[in-house]
């Protein structure tokens, strides 16, 4: 089996992987990384499972050596860090690799290795990212907004009168009281600008058909009226985390 962990600014996603998909996932805070306190979240996730590899990405610098450390330390392995260095499975075509999340890396693999070229991927988390994947297979950049909960926590937290909300479906575009009126600015609104992304990124890779591929903590939310976005996978940054993975194995 191979251990994954995809380090975010909240929370670290975990999985355990076989040869072909990841097959057990769990949520730990990134904070008990930094503090130590991961060390036995991660080993109860793992119980018994026999180890072969691990590998992580990291949008937080200084919680990947306390990851890698407690790797070594429980199983006697090292942990590949993806980076623009360790990348296999797409290229890179853009100014500064080194610029790029390595949580985005990971995405453009899993979803060319599934999807063909071009493709892009739609990421709802801390915020809205589109990664895309060019017609030669390369990453050639993307766009990044505000995500949902960021933004409805903004108006709750500068406003007098904003109550802080829970994200949902609202079936009316006409909010019937405050709380509503929110939702429609959120969920409307991002589908609304979800939809108007992809029309740009088509006509800027000139094609009619893209594969837009959804992950993230509002990806099932968002796409469900959303016929621009075509998958929906919860699990694609680890996927593309094991693919990088297998493929050091063969080289």
């Amino acid at each position: 089996m191979i251990l994954l962990f995809d380090i975010g600014n909240t929370n670290t996603h975990l999985g355990l992987a076989d040869s072909k998909r990841v097959v057990k996932r769990a949520n730990v805070p990134t904070a008990a990384c930094l503090d130590g306190t991961a060390r036995k979240l991660v080993a109860r996730f793992v119980t018994r499972a026999r180890l072969e590899g691990a590998a992580l990405c990291s949008v937080v610098p200084q919680a990947a050596p306390f990851v890698r450390q407690f790797v070594q330390g429980l199983w006697g392995l090292p942990c590949l860090e993806l980076t623009p260095r360790t990348l296999r499975g797409v290229g890179i075509d853009y100014p500064k690799p080194n610029s790029i999340g390595p949580d985005r890396l990971a995405n453009a693999v899993a979803a060319r290795h599934r999807f063909g070229a071009p493709a892009v991927v739609v990421d709802f988390g801390t915020a809205v990212t589109f990664d895309v994947v060019d017609r030669a297979g390369n990453y050639v950049g993307g766009v990044i907004a505000p995500g949902l909960a960021a933004m409805t926590d903004y108006l709750h937290e500068k406003t007098a009168l904003l109550p802080r909300i829970k994200i949902r479906e609202v079936k009316s575009p006409i909010g019937k009281s405050t709380e509503q009126a929110m939702l429609v600015g959120a969920v409307h609104g991002y589908r609304g600008l979800v939809r108007e992304l992809i029309m740009e990124l088509k006509r800027e890779l000139k094609v009619h058909r893209l594969p837009v591929v959804a992950t993230g903590a509002y990806a099932k939310l968002i796409a469900s009226r959303l016929p621009e976005i075509t998958a929906v996978d919860p699990l694609l940054t680890l996927e593309g985390l094991r693919l990088v993975w297998q493929a050091h194995q063969r080289s």
